[in-house]
């Protein structure tokens, strides 16, 4: 791991510009100088333009130690069990649980690659629309302050050969998710989802809902089946649907204990970082680090809706 500030600020120099320092200004290749007063900054030689090692990151114009940035983006993308902003505020004495806080969740944001790929062109789909948060009242289809959120699942088919009888059988494994908060549960929301987010000619299984209509029509080859509410026909032809979401509810309810809608999405980007890279945990963070030379990050104002306070 990375020993103090210089180690982190020649790691993220080096992914910043893996070829070498190039002038954002001049576009002049070649060692910049050095400013010793300021360690995060590299000047120019050719035109003297000052650049920040951290800008156009998640990390830019933050305050806080590049080494708690890392300690933070290594726990998050490796390490069980996941990591609430307050434990981090505690792990390394930081003063203000808003900035424990916003560190994370402007990693959060970082954790979905820009032009990711679609799922969906060598296996098959599971898709449904699951709520997270809030309570329900009045029964399972009744009035509910929880949120909508679509979820879609790859099915891969994994050969077990069995010791005794020498026998293969298949085995379902889920694969990639995707996860997308909605405002409603409808065909509309469906539709712009899968357009987005599966490949054209994927094949998916859903129930029969009204919202799922469409998908034919799109170029899916769909298949839904009769469920109404019957948990048994869920867990039989939905069986990884009903296993992320238990997965996605425990982590929510034992690291967070609840999530607002305001922020909900950015939860679930770092769930799908994490559940798509569970086999590759010894690549993730340096996964995660480049994700966050490609994102700004979302200032305090953004995040909180209010301007930091001066005490």
């Amino acid at each position: 791991m990375f020993q103090d500030e210089a180690a982190c600020l020649r790691y993220l120099e080096k992914m910043c510009w893996p070829n070498g320092f190039i002038c954002a200004e001049c576009s002049a290749v070649g060692e910049p100088f050095r400013v010793s007063t300021h360690p995060r900054k590299l000047k120019c030689r050719s035109c003297h333009h000052v650049e920040s090692v951290t800008s156009g990151t998640v990390m830019h114009r933050s305050k806080t130690s590049l080494l708690v940035w890392f300690w933070a983006a290594y726990y998050m993308a490796t390490q069980t069990p996941w990591i609430s902003a307050l434990e981090l505020q505690k792990k390394f004495g930081i003063k203000r649980y808003e900035t424990a806080f916003q560190i994370l969740h402007k990693l959060r944001e970082a954790m979905v690659r820009p032009n990711r790929d679609k799922i969906g062109e060598n296996w098959p789909l599971e898709l449904d629309v699951i709520y997270v948060g809030g309570k329900t009242r009045k029964g399972v289809q009744g009035v509910t302050d929880q949120i909508p959120v679509i979820l879609a699942v790859e099915i891969y088919r994994k050969e077990i050969r069995n010791q005794k009888t020498n026998k293969i059988t298949k085995h379902g494994l889920a694969g990639r998710v995707r996860l997308q908060k909605i405002s409603n549960k409808t065909a509309d929301s469906i539709d712009k989802f899968a357009m987005n987010c599966i490949e054209q000619g994927a094949t998916i299984v859903s129930d029969d809902g009204t919202e799922f209509t469409n998908l034919k029509k799109l170029g899916f080859n769909h298949r839904s089946i009769t469920m109404r509410g019957d948990r048994e026909k869920m867990d039989k032809h939905l069986p990884m649907i009903s296993r992320v979401t238990s997965n996605l509810k425990t982590w929510i309810d034992g690291t967070f204990h609840s999530v607002g809608q305001k922020h909900l999405q950015a939860y679930l980007n770092e769930f799908m970082f994490r559940f798509n890279r569970r086999f590759y945990r010894s690549t993730s963070f340096r996964t995660l680090l480049g994700f966050g030379t490609l994102h700004a990050g979302r200032t305090y104002k953004e995040v909180y809706g209010r301007n930091p306070s001066k005490n």
